[in-house]
């Protein structure tokens, strides 16, 4: 090759950055922050008008925090520490939001940061080792590393439900509530899903509209948020203890303040461990699940009584007997998948304007012009509202045309379930690095705990390369197979690989993710041994994966 052609080939093989970031929630601005504090050509592409992510998506009445505000705000600066002042124990979406901005505005990240640029593919091209993405509008854009900060629960899913588009009034996804005020006053409402979402959207507007009408295809078993204002002095105490406070996450299983009862359920008798819960349920967040006893995760028989005592916290509150009934789970014991966190939600269904529809006994067959039909009747409503849940975790990738060595695509790898390397590298994709990926220890982690340290570890994979001149990583298969082994045997012991639950990849609105074959998405293990085996890795030279 002569050195003309040499110099073209050369420029050609340059990629417009170094690191592509994809999402500007959470995730994606704390890897911006790292990258450009270790001086990197890197910038953000966010397919929404603005940064945020969830907290810029998830406008509807009730959408909040159910980690301790305290415990969610990132921990890198001690400054922003000592500037942000919490106003919630559970922080509402506009306050969230209003914070990441803050965030972002203290350390310069947004002129790093590319807004409405949705995504379509992501190809790896083998001849030069970089990623060409082809964005909507027909811009392309190359890098060097492509880091995926998509989010657990970004990928909305509507139901799968005949005449839909016929709907005279207002309808939307919870996801999509629209940023215009909605007016919610004299309304007939419906809202269809009762899961985490739907649970906050019902007891936030309940006592708003004239009437609401629930349909419920499954409940949840739900617990108090028992939420509350952070004065001054209360803020200038959590200021105090941050290290305490982040020490307390990183050694808890879950990454939250809440640690597990130690002794043993046999251990205690049955007047002490319904001690213990009339205190956990009057307590906030999730101490009623993760400070019980650990057996409840595991053993079908103390976790059949605990679910008897959450069985009868709903028949107490809620005034109806046969409402109350159709409220509690029959399907799944308390705790098996993620628990909803309630304000006011079963005290919604004392009201006069509120109905429970139970779509196991009458189906909804379509929406009308006007509204529902059921089985057993036709509802006019002004205001239809889809809690339908999301296509969880594989979901945002699915979306995008990612393909990798030989044009293999990811979607069809992980056709029958996700398959990764400490769910941040997969083999036959170079130089993609999943952040919060499936299978890793961000996906069932208080959120902003697991991705500083997947971020983390993604910046000491960084620096060795650039360190030994390395352009190029992949895990191995074999490191790859021995990984996606070990998550799928830590959900042999836990209960929760019979819940049809967003753990499991279950959802009944996405073609073949219906209930029936478990997808092994979480690691089990807990905060502290994802982030000790990570470390280990690291320390060993990034063992079980492959340079160039």
């Amino acid at each position: 090759m002569g050195q003309q052609q040499a110099v073209k080939a050369q420029a050609a093989a340059a990629p417009e950055y170094e690191v592509v970031i994809v999402g500007a929630g959470v995730a994606g601005i704390y890897q911006l922050y790292r990258l450009v504090q270790a001086g990197a050509n890197a910038t953000v592409l966010e397919a929404a008008p603005d940064l945020g992510g969830t907290w810029f998506w998830n406008r509807y009445p009730g959408c909040r925090f159910d980690s301790e505000s305290y415990t969610y705000g990132f921990s890198f600066s001690k400054e922003l520490l000592n500037e942000w002042h919490w106003k919630e124990r559970f922080s509402s979406q506009p306050e969230n939001l209003r914070y990441l901005n803050y965030v972002a505005d203290k350390f310069d990240l947004r002129k790093h940061m590319q807004f409405n640029c949705k995504i379509e593919s992501a190809h790896y091209d083998e001849s030069v080792n970089l990623w060409r993405l082809h964005l909507a509008g027909g811009r392309q854009v190359t890098t060097r590393f492509l880091i995926t900060c998509l989010g657990l629960l970004s990928a909305p899913t509507m139901p799968r439900i005949p005449g839909m588009e016929s709907f005279k009034g207002k309808s939307f996804h919870t996801y999509y509530w629209p940023q215009e005020k909605v007016e919610l006053a004299g309304k007939k409402v419906a809202v269809i899903g009762t899961g985490a979402t739907g649970v906050q959207v019902i007891g936030a507007i309940a006592d708003q509209v004239a009437e609401l009408t629930v349909f419920q295809r499954r409940p949840n078993w739900c617990a108090p948020l028992n939420n509350s204002a952070i004065s001054e002095a209360e803020m200038a105490q959590i200021r105090a203890r941050y290290d305490e406070i982040f020490a307390t996450c990183a050694r808890t299983p879950g990454g939250f303040e809440h640690e597990p009862d130690r002794r043993g359920f046999y251990e205690v008798s049955a007047e002490e461990r319904r001690k213990l819960w009339d205190k956990l349920y009057a307590e906030p967040g999730f101490g009623i699940w993760l400070s019980n006893f650990r057996e409840i995760f595991t053993d079908e028989v103390p976790n059949a009584e605990f679910s008897a005592y959450i069985a009868d916290r709903i028949r107490q509150r809620v005034k109806d007997p046969a409402v109350a009934e159709k409220l509690i789970p029959k399907d799944h014991g308390f705790g098996v998948q993620r628990v909803p966190l309630e304000t006011r939600y079963y005290e919604a269904y004392n009201r006069d304007n509120v109905k429970l529809v139970d779509i196991q006994e009458t189906p909804i067959e379509r929406i009308t012009p006007t509204g529902i039909r059921t089985s057993k009747q036709d509802y006019e409503f002004d205001i239809i509202v889809y809690a339908t849940g999301f296509d969880a975790i594989t979901g945002s990738f699915d979306r995008i045309d990612i393909r990798g060595v030989g044009g293999q695509k990811l979607r069809d790898k992980w056709a029958d379930g996700p398959i990764t390397y400490l769910g941040m590298e997969i083999s036959g994709f170079p130089n993609l690095i999943t952040v919060a990926g499936p299978q890793s220890g961000s996906a069932s982690t208080n959120f902003p705990r697991g991705i500083e340290s997947g971020v983390d570890w993604v910046m000491k994979l960084l620096q060795h390369m650039w360190k030994n001149g390395y352009t190029r990583v992949e895990a191995t298969p074999e490191a790859e197979e021995r990984w996606t082994q070990h998550v799928a045997k830590m959900y042999s012991t836990m209960l929760m690989r019979k819940a049809k639950g967003w753990f499991t990849g279950y959802n009944s609105n996405v073609e073949g993710h219906e209930y029936g074959r478990v997808r092994y998405f979480v690691y089990n293990g807990g905060a502290p041994k994802f982030v000790s085996r990570i470390t280990e890795v690291a320390e060993q030279g990034f063992k079980g994966m492959e340079f160039a």
